[in-house]
């Protein structure tokens, strides 16, 4: 009779393990959200977490160190000639490593260039290297972080009668390339600000939408590219980018990117990022100055 009580106990106290760990497991799967809403930023245009043209320190989605985030984004920009949509995924682990996948589509919308379509895919990877935006507000060290995209332009289509059907008819040197950058970002959450600047070491013009390297120049070379936003309130920020380009080509006089914005996060699963944008000259065959506006709708935890 005792050793039945005993294999009872011991199978009741295995179920009790077996479910106690099951219960882990899942709360190990789930993720915890656990950052400050808005930490961690938006999609940037080439996939990564940041700001709208650059990107920042801070690791894409809400999940802790203990934990995970994941977004979707879509973004569409429109100038007076041409319109650029970026849609993509990223995946923030450990609030330490950052993995992102965009792509890319470029259309003409004046002539000579109203056929024009150009596509281009971005790998990116983001980490964490030290220091903490947030929780480290005792201290002027702001968090830094290392990161590279791949990027892979998939030709030139709608200019086929003009024999163009590769960016490398265009000049540039290469189809694809990779951008190397280091980002510093820094929230002072009682002036309800933050600052970052990234500093990137590319070839690409036009963000590789053009090419990598050109007829004019073809080594890398580094690129400042800025961030200000202030926190009007724990739902909304307004701010403010910059970002030199490089002027590889001679059949386009490249010019620095500039953009201000408004971001809403309602809540910690959507936000929607409104600027407008001055991207420059684009191709000397529309040689004006593009400026339009800009939407961005992201989707995670």
């Amino acid at each position: 009779m005792q050793i039945r009580k005993k294999i009872i106990s011991l199978a009741l106290l295995s179920s009790s393990a077996a479910c106690m760990q099951t219960s882990l497991a899942q709360d190990m799967l789930k993720p915890d959200m656990g950052k400050l809403t808005a930490t961690g930023g938006v999609s940037q245009l080439e996939g990564a977490g940041g700001g709208g043209l650059t990107p920042w320190a801070l690791i894409t989605g809400y999940g802790t160190r203990d934990s995970y985030g994941a977004n979707a984004h879509y973004t569409q920009v429109n100038t007076q000639d041409y319109s650029l949509k970026t849609y993509g995924v990223a995946v923030g682990i450990a609030d330490r490593v950052e993995l992102s996948l965009a792509s890319q589509e470029f259309t003409g919308s004046l002539a000579p260039l109203n056929a024009l379509n150009i596509k281009q895919d971005i790998f990116g990877l983001k980490v964490k290297l030290a220091g903490d935006a947030v929780y480290e507000q005792d201290s002027w060290m702001p968090q830094i972080a290392v990161g590279a995209m791949y990027k892979r332009n998939k030709g030139i289509g709608g200019l086929g009668a003009l024999g163009v059907t590769n960016v490398k008819q265009l000049g540039a040197k290469d189809d694809s390339g990779v951008d190397y950058y280091v980002s510093a970002t820094k929230i002072l959450l009682e002036q309800s600000l933050l600052l970052n600047g990234t500093l990137r070491m590319t070839k690409a013009n036009q963000m590789g939408i053009l090419g990598f390297g050109g007829d004019k120049k073809d080594s890398y070379r580094p690129m400042l590219e800025t961030s200000v936003a202030y926190l009007l309130n724990r739902k909304l920020a307004v701010g403010a980018e910059y970002r030199m380009k490089p002027r590889n080509l001679g059949v386009d006089n490249e010019k620095d990117y500039y953009d201000v914005f408004l971001a809403w996060f309602p809540s910690k699963n959507v936000s929607v990022t409104a600027a407008y944008a001055t991207l420059g000259d684009i191709t000397i065959f529309n040689p004006k100055n593009q400026r339009g506006w800009y939407l961005s709708l992201q989707a995670g935890f």
